[in-house]
């Protein structure tokens, strides 16, 4: 079966099965491997992507069902300033150790700063649990997001 979506901005056409998921062909058909497969149920958060704006489990949807519709993963929110502040206080605030929910984590904590600016710990730490940190204790992710938040309140531009 043949699908079409826009990938990070660009136009990404591939045969594909029915049963793959969103997570494999980024991963697998697209070279994007930031999408990172952990749990596979859509319980840690690791796979998380944007599918038309809207944080979504790429384990949990089968990319036929993302036939012509936009998808972002984290490599394209390279150039986001809101992706760039959260980034710098991830790495001021010790908000990642191994690394591999943080992909996940970023594209959360940015959704999270969309919807809710300058949201405060509680409402941090309740946005993300659906999101599995195995290593921090989530005192770092939590602090780095808030101060993202307020940086971000005082003038960066939002996107």
């Amino acid at each position: 079966m043949k699908v079409t979506v826009e990938l990070n901005g660009t136009k990404v056409v591939h045969d594909v099965e029915p049963r793959e998921t969103l997570a494999d062909f980024v991963r697998d058909r697209c070279g994007l491997t930031a999408t990172h497969l952990g749990c596979e149920h859509g319980a840690c958060g690791a796979c998380t992507v944007a599918v038309d704006g809207q944080v979504t489990r790429a384990c949990l949807v089968l990319v036929v069902m993302c036939d012509g519709r936009s998808i972002e993963t984290l490599e394209g929110c390279r150039n986001s300033p809101t992706m760039r502040v959260l980034r710098k206080h991830f790495h001021e605030g010790h908000g990642l150790q191994c690394g591999f929910c943080t992909p996940g984590m970023l594209i959360m904590a940015r959704d999270i700063l969309q919807r809710v600016p300058g949201a405060d710990a509680g409402t941090v730490r309740r946005e993300l649990s659906g999101q599995i940190c195995r290593c921090t204790g989530y005192t770092g992710i939590v602090k780095a997001i808030v101060s993202a938040g307020q940086e971000l309140a005082r003038g960066t531009p939002k996107s």
